[in-house]
């Protein structure tokens, strides 16, 4: 296997003297680098090294991450510590200080506890699912959600949580993250908690701007990109970003989702995407917005179809946005089937989402079959997160939509979804899908593409313009055509770069020369 890449140098010079065109030649050689990555892979698997070979796999981006849940309960832990925070160790969790000190609340120092070897312990496994066995009345999905009201940390660790993730990004050769991220919350209760919400869309706007929360507007937006510059700025600095010393971090593009909570009364919700809609148009890095919280909450079911109203409205008087959704992290037993026959339908049809964040109630669906037709047709992607759907649905194996969604050919792309709070990372999902699903390396090559394809990065992509299309197949530099487009799409320069790494990637493979065995 060793001499692969010099016998078929000859054979593809070979077809060159018979006339085959330099191009048609390109295309094989391609084709061939690429086989030869699928039986590497397949090798290391066989021989305990697929950790290490998947983790330089190029993956284009994770598009469906939250970045509180990305962040590792020992980093929460050593953030507490460092400023002053308490640790509530009947909980376990980790607490702003209420007075003078944290033993007058009833509670020790974060730095205490990171310091005893059974407090710290206890705390990491609150703060994730680590050490997590079903019991009686406590499920994966309780495990999961519980975590995040048992942690904070000082606003001023924002910065701190995207140099965290694009560091471990970088380690892994991810381009690109979209990050879920709530900037304005608590600011907006006492701003809309006494507004009750008619139903009538266009009435409740008018009500909610011609009140304290409309004056307000104009500050809140504001606070948000001042936050966000912050947090950029400040990752860049941790990352030491422009200078000899960066880390792999600092190459990781970073774009954030407006996550909106759905767990509260109308009036907070609706404030939330509209102040999300002026952010999204105002601020660059705010590509898009999300819905958040547990979709068989009971507001979350009770008013389900109500906020995907509210997406409609703004996005019909206010301008379209970008939006994914988590619809249809369900399954029977969590909630009444009544309630599983409609979500990701009306995410697309009410909620103009573009990707949809799970969709593993897909199988419940009314007319599924006609649904999934217009995913394809409509070209709406799903965002899959194999160890999250695990252990919050108990969802696995054949189980899992992946195998329904591969058939019908609908777009989809893996992600991690809370990797903190999972213990995974990207590599991890990828070594899974390509365990459990038999997954050949010209199918992760085209998910590793996808989650650039169908990123909110602005711009076309170059899988739409043939002059691109060409050159990437061609492995040449990018033609006067295609250069064009790399000029004015991020999106296209992010999948070029990608290709680039790819054609590294696979040109460096080889399966090592095996000078003794094991047995010997």
């Amino acid at each position: 296997m060793r001499g692969m890449p010099f016998m078929a140098t000859r054979l593809l010079a070979g077809l060159v003297a018979l006339g085959v065109t330099a191009a048609a030649v390109a295309d094989d050689q391609r084709a061939l680098r690429a086989r030869t990555a699928g039986d590497v892979l397949a090798w290391s698997a066989q021989n305990g090294r697929l950790r290490p070979v998947m983790e330089t796999f190029p993956k284009g981006g994770d598009i469906h991450s939250h970045l509180s849940g990305a962040v590792y309960a020992e980093t929460w832990l050593d953030w507490a510590a460092e400023d002053g925070l308490c640790a509530d160790m009947s909980v376990p969790a980790i607490r702003m200080k209420k007075g003078d000190s944290c033993e007058a609340s009833g509670w020790i120092t974060a730095a205490a506890a990171r310091a005893n070897k059974d407090d710290r312990r206890d705390i990491i496994n609150s703060l994730s699912n680590r050490s997590y066995v079903p019991t009686l009345n406590w499920s994966g999905h309780d495990d999961f959600f519980v975590i995040f009201d048992r942690k904070t940390a000082s606003p001023k660790r924002f910065g701190d949580q995207l140099a965290e993730v694009a560091r471990r990004a970088g380690q892994q050769n991810i381009l690109y993250l979209e990050l879920m991220e709530t900037t304005i919350l608590g600011e907006l209760f006492p701003l809309v908690g006494d507004v009750k919400l008619t139903g009538d869309l266009d009435k409740d706007y008018r009500t909610l701007m011609s009140g304290a929360f409309g004056a307000e507007m104009p500050k809140l937006v504001a606070s948000a990109r001042q936050q966000i510059k912050a947090a950029y700025e400040k990752k860049d600095k941790l990352l030491k970003c422009g200078t000899p010393a960066a880390d792999a971090g600092c190459d990781v593009e970073i774009r954030l989702l407006h996550q909106v909570v759905r767990e509260f009364e109308p009036a907070l919700v609706f404030a939330q995407f509209i102040l999300g809609w002026q952010v999204m148009a105002d601020e660059p890095m705010v590509v898009g917005a999300n819905l958040v919280a547990p979709e068989d909450g009971y507001i979350a079911l009770r008013d389900y179809t109500l906020h995907m109203r509210m997406i409609d409205y703004l996005y019909r008087n206010q301008g379209a946005r970008n939006i994914s959704l988590h619809a249809g992290e369900l399954t029977i037993g969590l909630t009444r089937p009544k309630q599983l026959d409609f979500h990701i339908r009306e995410a697309i049809e009410i909620g103009h989402a573009k990707r949809i964040g799970h969709g593993v109630a897909i199988v419940y669906e009314d007319n599924m079959e006609e649904l999934i037709e217009k995913m394809v047709r409509e070209d709406i992607m799903v965002e899959i997160n194999l160890t999250s759907n695990d252990t919050i649905l108990g969802v696995s194996g054949a189980d899992h939509p992946i195998v329904l969604y591969r058939d019908m050919q609908v777009p989809y792309a893996l992600s991690t979804d809370d990797e903190g709070v999972s213990r995974i990372d990207l590599t991890h999902e990828y070594m899974r899908f390509y365990q459990d699903y038999n997954v050949p390396y010209f199918e992760l090559r085209h998910a590793s593409r996808n989650s650039l394809s169908y990123s909110f990065l602005s711009g076309e992509s170059i899988w739409k313009n043939e002059a691109c299309e060409r050159d990437v197949e061609a492995g040449t530099a990018p033609s006067a055509a295609c250069q064009q487009l790399l000029d004015t799409s991020e999106k296209a320069r992010m999948q070029w770069k990608l290709e680039e790494r790819f054609r590294t990637f696979e040109d460096n493979l080889r399966i090592p020369v095996r000078k003794r065995t094991s047995f010997q």
